[in-house]
């Protein structure tokens, strides 16, 4: 690993990290092909929280946090943590403090493939945080690292400069050549799920709207009425074994 810091990457244009935002990851991951999910594994810390932002990247070494204090200088407004380790680590290396100095720069938020602490006071300052793990166990500041490189969380390359998104269903990255790409995708689907909201307060089944009821037969599935089902004996019981 080349330890080094790397200055001013290049980031997806802001007015594109807003509009990601407000659709949120599970919208934007279908639209794009579910692509870029980081998995179930990097949980929020507290509900209620969706953001978008730029990338910042950190690689560090397991247990030691020393380049996460380098990072912050180098986040500038509408900026997003994000904190890998060189092999799995679950220790709590960020909290309240680190938490307090990137908002003073505008960061919107942390995902880290590591662990993270003072939960309590995290929440209470409002400050979304997305994790591998919870952990009291604190670090050293040793080892160095890198920051504004690509990194791995949860089998996602993340570059500086990508958008990540992040609300209560997980974690996502958008390249960030494929920022408008995304955009509008995410606008379509948007539109389409608003169509078949409307059509489903108005009475529409799922099995109509998506054309489901053709391929049942297809599928083996049959309609059979409570009486014939009881009456039938064994071959008419699923859980028969015949």
């Amino acid at each position: 690993m080349r330890t080094v810091v790397v200055t001013d990457p290049p980031r997806a244009r802001a007015e594109l990290v807003e509009k990601l935002a407000v659709f949120g990851v599970a919208t934007v991951h279908e639209a794009l092909g579910r692509t870029g999910f980081l998995g179930p594994g990097i949980r929020p810390v507290h509900l209620g929280s969706r953001i978008a932002g730029t990338a910042v990247t950190v690689l560090c070494w397991p247990g030691d946090n020393l380049m996460i204090h380098v990072a912050v200088e180098q986040c500038r407004p509408g900026d997003l943590l994000v904190v890998a380790t060189t092999s799995p680590s679950t220790d709590g290396m960020f909290g309240e403090l680190f938490a307090t100095a990137l908002r003073r720069r505008g960061v919107r938020g942390l995902v880290t493939a590591a662990g993270v602490r003072d939960v309590a006071e995290l929440h209470a300052m409002g400050f979304p945080v997305w994790s591998a793990a919870v952990s009291a166990q604190g670090t050293v500041k040793a080892t160095p690292g890198a920051v504004n490189v690509p990194v791995t969380v949860a089998g996602q390359t993340i570059r500086p400069g990508d958008v990540v998104l992040a609300d209560d269903d997980g974690v996502m990255v958008v390249p960030r050549e494929d920022a408008a790409r995304a955009v509008t995708a995410a606008e379509a689907r948007t539109a389409k799920e608003e169509a078949s909201r409307e059509a489903f307060l108005a009475g529409e089944l799922g099995l109509d709207r998506y054309g489901l009821r053709e391929r049942l037969a297809g599928l083996g599935i049959e309609y059979v009425a409570h009486e014939k089902y009881v009456a039938g004996g064994p071959d008419s019981d699923p859980t028969s074994g015949r």
